[in-house]
């Protein structure tokens, strides 16, 4: 009974020692364990610089090393070829030796207690292989006969591929009738008279080691069978004089052969015979078909099949038959096994004394594996075996003793390669080591687990028990407590009451241990205030916050990290970086597309650590479209197709297609055509005669994009012209004489060369045919008419190609009575002085009061028709290198010495000018006049979004306005809630500092609450035109679950990208459409953001002379119409009765809003004022 009782206790012992055998600490005395080796067959070439042969072991005492060269003993130490390693029993070869020191390897790892031993290693250094020098004598052979070309391929680095080629490098033809086997020998079923031939070269390669080596070349003679003198006929020859001959294999001999392989290995078997015909191969698998994955290779000599398997055992058959018979061989194929462990390879094991012992080594193979035994890596000695039971694969210990301690070596060996396990044996009786320091601080959070840590070594294995030292009492089986197998208790969810002292105890059969551990329970780290997802303008800075609260006793331990997409953000306070935390909140300077991204802060003490991200979405002006291409060219168009850029998080609204010719005005660009947002492609319709070349460049709610590259050029053919002159004017500036003048085409309008008009006019209401005249001016003078008699007039264009169009009839008069010029006499001409003592004085940023000296009534040279006032707004203040020479005029009619000029921008400089003008023309201008405007109100922001609402707070995004009229100082937010009946709440405001941000996160708000946002940009001088928008708040218990999505959905991204694209479209609506006239005779002055949109300017036959407004005029020229003229500065808001005129602003009379504005311009009434002539025409500057 006591057998079986040893024998289990020894199996639990062998159980306990495969966990603890590996982990016995080095302060405990051991056997060797080596840890690393070189194993196998190793191939090292001569020309690397060195070789390491490895071999490290752990153990106490340190081991020592020895190693044996084919089985004698070899120290590498004594060579000074050799340089042996320090820290191991390795040692390095210097590759110009390695070729003398090939063998096979075995390293030995010793210290007092036994030896490990390592694998055999066989170092193999190839040389370069040669085919040896030999003088090869003809080879003859008779017509038809079999014959065999030997390569015998020198041995090399696998792997070796065979070549049979001529001298010239030609490879030999190859087919049914002359192969190559797998030993590089050329093989002829039977001969032929064309193999004759002196250069059959064997080639070797070896690609591992670039190596090509050829074999002396060789020479084959057959001789024929025919008689002297018959033709060569070759068919007809083999027929009459070769006879038939039955099939042998030339390879392999015999009729039978065995083929051992290793599973998983290719099986290659290869038949090729001789004979006449030359013989077919088949292939068979006695019993059942061949596997489905065999190939057939070699013209059918050869057969291949990969990873053999047990179940591709058995025999095969090769048949090699012609018509006159058949040969056949038998392949008895086994698939074979190395060794390997059955149940894995034997295990340490620490046992007590005076147990039996139970090494078990259990291999397994094909061939079966021999077990050989060594002990210390020497043969079991007499001794041992005598107390000790030794089976072939078990080795028994009974009644082991402490001597009984040694490294056990198993080693299994078949044909095809061998195995070898050390097993360290540890036969002791220990008391219990503790590993772990005592008085250790374990530090936790609350909430959190902490593991304290008492590692402990014993044989027998010590049992390991916790207990509170203050009270005795014990942990184990409390709530929240647990050991582990490793002897560790771990406290969960720890609590402030788990503060205080434990002790650990270890105890065995041979003695007991302690220490004592401490633990304090700390708060958490927790990141109260996560950083948010923003989205930031380019070029602009970001903000996200993240604030933490963590135990401040851990404050010497606390860091905050930020990184981007796993990488750490590269903070520095530094001019270079972009990057700095200021207080837990990480600044972004200047945001470009690299910043776009997920970001997350880590905050860590020694305890634990918590995580916040969020994502930083930039949005920017679009990239510029890429690979422009042209197709469908025709005549007059072609079409653009391009691939868009990226649209940086913002949709793009429409493409500008732009073009440059390079006849007219090379190297300007010129809008041409605008495409929808969503398109990528457009026919572009063109002008004739013309050398195109096209780019464009995209808008999304940011702004305009940078043009894309050039595309090719494109010309059109000449043609006729598409269109007629425009705007036709008729005057009479002299009695009898009718002058037509007209706005010629522009030279991108000639469709072709050699433009002129045909101008054709005739009286209106009489039978009178068309007069016809053909000219190249835009101008013509029709003398002799009747006094004021209309006329109709039509002009059509043409070139060296053809007519334009019919042209439009216009209807226009021929000049006035001489009676009506009596006054003028002979002398009409321009005016002669140019006011002087020219003054301004700024009213408001937008409004100026210009004054001078009236000209002499002499220098006029005629009627006086009043005063032109020409301003250039030379440029912004705010960008003073930046040239703008904007520049604008109005007339004032009569004789006045003081004006007010509307429509000025602030913060610019200006420069002015005055001159008279009468009916001939404009007088000479005065001295000008430099001034600047002050700063004013900024514009209103072009675009503000809401985003990422959370139940308390809203983020806002904004673009800086288009003009700023002034140094932005920042921004003022107004606020109110909106309840179910649309009523407003009280109005709260936020100023907003720096000129730079463009986002907001407003905070303070009420849950499930709507609430309608105003924000305007602020100067020195005030606070411009406010942009609402309303946004929700989200319900508490929304709030936590739709923050990450809300702001991710493609819905809600696409609404805020419509009310940005909407806005600014209603934006550059409005800008057109208050710039598309002048309100004055003459180029109008740039409206202000809060002017109504102005009527188009009143047609000429609506300026008559008002004689009011002639109050101060010194002209002794009597009149002899009948109504007065209107004034050339006509309503600014489409009204309509009033009886205000120009003349009122000019004396100063007009008043005034509280921002300066002139009420008088721009409330809404028709102004009036008067001119000398209905047909005046000011000259206009632009």
């Amino acid at each position: 009974m006591r057998l079986p009782w040893r024998l289990g206790l020894a199996l639990l012992l062998a159980l306990t020692s495969r966990a603890t055998g590996q982990d016995i600490p080095l302060e405990v005395e051991q056997l060797p364990t080596i840890t690393a080796q070189t194993s196998g067959s190793v191939i090292a070439f001569p020309v690397e610089d060195t070789f390491t042969m490895r071999c490290e072991a752990k153990g106490n005492p340190t081991p020592k090393y020895r190693w044996t060269k084919d089985g004698q003993d070899f120290d590498p130490s004594q060579d000074s070829r050799i340089k042996t390693e320090e820290d191991s029993g390795g040692f390095v070869l210097q590759g110009k030796y390695l070729t003398l020191f090939q063998g096979r390897y075995r390293c030995y790892a010793y210290n007092k207690l036994g030896t490990a031993m390592s694998e055999e290693t066989q170092l193999i250094v190839p040389a370069v292989p040669k085919f040896p020098k030999e003088k090869l004598k003809p080879i003859e052979v008779v017509e038809g006969q079999p014959v065999v070309l030997k390569c015998d391929p020198p041995e090399g680095v696998p792997p070796r591929q065979i070549y049979w080629m001529s001298i010239g490098l030609q490879h030999i033809g190859q087919d049914e009738r002359v192969s190559m086997g797998i030993d590089g020998n050329l093989y002829f079923s039977n001969a032929v008279e064309k193999d004759s031939r002196k250069d059959y070269c064997c080639f070797a390669a070896f690609s591992a080691i670039r190596t090509i080596v050829q074999k002396t070349a060789m020479s084959m003679i057959v001789k024929s069978l025919k008689p002297d003198g018959q033709l060569n006929d070759t068919e007809a020859g083999e027929a009459i004089s070769t006879p038939g001959r039955i099939p042998s294999l030339l390879t392999p001999p015999g009729v039978q052969s065995e083929v051992h392989l290793v599973k998983g290995e290719e099986l290659e078997l290869e038949c090729i015979a001789e004979g006449f015909p030359t013989p077919v191969v088949e292939w068979l698998k006695l019993g059942e078909k061949l596997p489905m994955r065999t190939n057939v290779k070699n013209y059918g000599k050869l057969l291949t099949i990969p990873g053999m398997a047990e179940e591709d055992e058995g025999k095969y058959v090769c048949k090699a038959r012609n018509s006159v018979g058949e040969a056949v061989h038998y392949f008895d194929v086994l698939v074979e096994e190395p060794p390997s462990w059955l149940s894995g390879a034997p295990k340490s094991q620490l046992a007590l004394i005076g147990e039996d012992v139970h090494i078990k080594c259990t291999a397994t193979g094909k061939p079966k594996p021999a077990i050989v035994w060594r002990r210390n890596g020497q043969p079991l000695d007499d001794a041992l075996i005598t107390r000790s039971q030794v089976f072939e694969d078990t080795i028994v210990l009974h009644n082991a003793r402490p001597e009984d301690s040694a490294v056990y070596q198993c080693e299994a060996s078949n044909r095809h390669g061998t195995i070898l396990a050390n097993a360290n044996i540890m036969v002791m009786n220990m008391p219990p080591v503790i590993l772990s320091k005592g008085y250790q601080e374990y530090g936790a959070v609350r909430g959190g687990d902490v593991v304290l840590v008492c590692t402990v070594f014993g044989s027998p294995p010590p049992s390991i028990s916790w207990k509170r030292l203050d009270t005795g009492a014990a942990v184990e089986g409390r709530e929240r407590f647990s050991i582990s197998q490793n002897g560790s208790l771990t406290i969960n969810r720890a609590k402030k009451d788990d503060i205080g002292e434990y002790v650990c105890l270890a105890t065995n059969t041979e003695g007991t241990s302690a220490i004592t551990a401490s633990v304090e329970v700390k708060e958490p780290t927790r990141i109260v205030q996560p950083p948010k997802d923003l989205e930031v303008l380019c070029g602009t800075n970001a903000k996200l916050e993240c604030q933490v609260e963590y135990d401040i006793t851990l404050m010497r331990d606390y860091k905050l990290v930020w990184t981007k997409d796993g990488k750490r953000v590269p903070v520095a306070f530094t001019e270079e970086s972009r990057y700095f935390v200021d207080y837990g909140t990480l600044n972004i300077v200047n945001v470009n597309q690299s910043d776009e991204g997920r970001y997350t802060c880590t905050a860590t003490t020694s305890l634990d650590q918590d995580t916040a991200s969020a994502t930083v979405t930039v949005l920017d002006v679009p990239d510029a479209p890429e690979d422009l291409e042209l197709s469908e060219r025709k005549t007059r168009s072609v079409r653009l197709t391009w691939v868009p850029g990226n649209e940086h998080n913002s949709s793009v609204s429409e493409f500008v297609v732009e073009y440059e010719e390079n006849q007219w005005v090379p190297g300007k660009w010129r809008q041409l055509q605008r495409v929808p947002g969503n398109q990528a492609t457009v026919v572009l319709e063109l002008q004739g005669h013309l050398n195109y070349q096209f780019r464009l460049y995209a808008v999304n709610a940011i702004g305009e994009g940078p043009p894309s590259g050039p595309t090719e050029r494109f010309k059109t053919f000449p043609a006729a012209p598409d269109k007629n002159p425009e705007n036709i004017r008729i005057q009479g500036h002299l009695p009898h004489q009718m002058d037509i003048s007209w706005d010629p085409l522009l030279p991108v309008e000639h469709n072709g060369p050699g433009l002129e008009y045909k101008l054709s006019y005739r009286r209106l209401g009489v039978e009178d045919g068309w007069r016809e005249h053909l000219v190249k001016r835009h101008s013509f003078s029709v003398k002799d008419t009747p006094t004021f008699v209309p006329y109709e007039i039509k002009i059509q264009s043409r070139n060296s190609h053809g007519w334009g169009p019919e042209p439009k009839v216009v209807t226009g008069y021929s000049g006035e009575d001489v009676v009506f010029w009596h006054c003028l006499r002979d002398n009409v001409s321009v005016p002669t002085a140019a006011p002087r003592d020219v003054a301004v004085e700024l009213v408001n940023t937008t409004l100026l009061r210009v004054s001078w000296s009236r000209v002499p009534q002499a220098t006029v040279r005629g009627h006086m028709g009043g005063y032109n006032v020409h301003w250039t707004r030379r440029w912004s203040l705010l960008q003073p290198d930046r040239l703008q020479e904007e520049k604008y005029s109005l007339s004032f009619p009569g004789n006045r010495s003081h004006v007010l000029v509307p429509g000025l921008r602030p913060y610019s400089e200006y420069r002015l000018t005055v001159n008279v003008f009468n009916r001939k023309g404009n007088g000479p201008s005065s001295d000008p006049v430099t001034f600047q405007t002050p700063e004013g109100v900024p514009e209103q922001v072009p675009i503000l979004t809401a985003s990422n609402a959370q139940s308390d707070c809203i983020t806002l995004v904004w673009a800086p306005p288009f003009q700023a009229h002034g140094i932005l100082t920042g921004y003022l937010l107004q606020y109110q809630p909106v309840n179910e009946t649309l009523d407003v709440g009280d109005l709260r405001e936020v100023k907003i500092s720096g000129s730079d941000t463009t986002q907001w996160l407003l905070r303070g708000l009420q849950g499930a609450s709507l609430y309608r946002l105003h924000l305007s940009a602020c100067t020195q001088e005030g606070c411009g035109p406010a942009l609402s928008q309303e946004a929700s708040t989200l319900t508490l218990a929304r709030s936590a679950g739709l923050q990450d999505t809300i702001s991710t959905q493609g819905w809600f991204i696409g609404v805020m990208c419509a009310v940005a694209f909407l806005t600014l479209a209603a934006l550059a609506a409005c800008f057109v459409h208050r710039n598309k006239g002048g309100k004055y005779a003459g180029t109008p002055p740039p409206p202000l953001p809060d002017m109504p949109s102005s009527d188009p300017v009143k047609e000429k036959e609506d300026l008559n002379p008002d004689e009011e407004s002639q109050g101060g005029n010194e002209d002794t020229c009597e009149y002899s119409d009948k109504e007065p003229l209107k004034g050339s500065l006509h309503s600014l808001g489409g009204g309509g009765g009033s009886e205000d005129s120009l003349v009122d602003y000019a004396d100063g009379e007009g008043t005034f809003d509280e921002d300066g504005s002139f009420i008088g311009v721009y409330s809404g009434h028709k102004q009036r004022g008067s001119v000398d002539e209905a047909d005046v025409e000011a000259p206009v500057s632009t």
